[in-house]
C-alpha cells in the first residue's frame, strides 16, 4: 500500500511539474500575430483581388500601426479595395493604403486622370459568357443592320470596332473578380463599365443607339510574348465578306416547261419557264 501510494504521489508530482514547465515556456515564447501583406507587386490604383493578399506572422510589438489582421472577414472586406501607393511583395497592407468600395469618391479615384466611366449593356453572349472581369482589356464591337432594301443582301449587315484596348472598371456593381457575394457562375453580367476618354464616351453613346454591342477580350501580355498570328487592323466587316454565298446570285431553275408562241404567220417563238 505504501509503495502504491508513493508511486501515485510521484506521478501526480511529475505531471504537475511538467504542466508548470509547459505553461512557463508558453508564456516566455514571443507572441506573433498574422497580418495581411501584398502577395505580389501592386501598383497604385490597382484593385485588390483575392490572390493579391498573403499572410505574414509578425511579433506583436512589431505590428505596424493600421495593419490588417488576417481573418476571413478582413480579407473579404479588402477585396475590391484600391491601393493608394505601390506595394512590394511582403509589405504590410495598412488602412491608409487602401480606399474601399463605397468610400466617397472611390470610382472617381479608380479612373485615370482625365478619363471617364461609361456603362454598356451586355448579355450572356456579347459579354463573353461571364468570362470578362474588372481589370481586363477589351475591344468594343458594334454590329448593325442597315435597313435599306435597295442595298445588296451582303451589305445590309456589318460589324466594326468602335473602341480598342479599353479597361474594364466594373461588372454590374462588382469592381473586382471574386467580389460577387453569391459566387454563382450563373450570375452573368448585365452591364459593364469601361474606362474611356470623353470623346470615346460620346462614341459609345452613339453606338449603343445604332445596334448591338459586344466585348472582345484582349491578350494580357501580347507585347511580352509576341503573337503566333498577325493582328488585323480594325475595319468594317460586311456580311458579304463573312459569307461569300451572299455575293452569288441564286441559280436558275433547271428544266421546267417550254411553250411555243405563234403570232399570225410569223415564226414560232419558244418561251421557257
Amino acid at each position: 500500500m505504501m509503495a502504491l501510494g508513493l508511486a501515485g504521489f510521484g506521478t501526480v508530482a511529475w505531471i504537475a511539474t511538467r504542466t508548470h514547465t509547459e505553461i512557463h515556456h508558453r508564456a516566455a515564447a514571443p507572441q506573433k500575430i498574422a497580418i495581411l501583406v501584398a502577395g505580389r507587386p501592386l501598383q497604385a490604383g490597382a484593385l485588390l483581388k483575392p490572390g493579391d493578399l498573403s499572410s505574414a506572422l509578425v511579433l506583436a510589438q512589431a505590428v505596424p500601426s493600421g495593419a490588417n489582421r488576417d481573418t476571413p472577414a478582413v480579407r473579404a472586406g479588402l477585396v475590391g479595395a484600391m491601393i493608394r501607393r505601390p506595394l512590394v511583395v511582403g509589405e504590410a497592407i495598412l488602412e491608409p493604403d487602401v480606399m474601399r468600395p463605397g468610400d466617397h469618391g472611390f470610382l472617381a479615384a479608380v479612373l485615370a486622370p482625365g478619363m471617364r466611366a461609361v456603362t454598356v449593356g451586355v448579355d450572356a453572349i456579347s459579354g463573353s459568357a461571364g468570362l470578362i472581369w474588372p481589370g481586363d482589356r477589351v475591344d468594343l464591337v458594334l454590329t448593325q443592320e442597315i435597313a435599306d432594301r435597295n442595298l445588296p443582301l451582303g451589305e445590309r449587315l456589318a460589324a466594326e470596332t468602335v473602341l480598342t484596348d479599353v479597361r474594364v472598371i466594373a461588372i454590374d456593381q462588382h469592381l473586382v473578380e471574386g467580389a460577387n457575394p453569391n459566387g454563382l457562375a450563373s450570375d452573368l453580367a448585365r452591364t459593364v463599365s469601361l474606362e474611356v476618354t470623353p470623346r470615346e464616351a460620346e462614341d459609345v453613346a452613339v453606338a449603343a443607339g445604332l445596334g448591338r454591342l459586344s466585348l472582345v477580350v484582349r491578350s494580357a501580355d501580347t507585347a511580352k510574348r509576341g503573337t503566333a498570328r498577325p493582328v488585323d487592323a480594325p475595319g468594317i466587316a460586311w456580311a458579304s465578306q463573312v459569307s461569300p454565298a451572299l455575293n452569288v446570285a441564286a441559280p436558275k431553275a433547271v428544266g421546267g416547261a417550254t411553250m411555243r408562241v405563234f403570232r399570225g404567220s410569223e415564226n414560232a417563238q419558244e418561251v421557257h419557264f
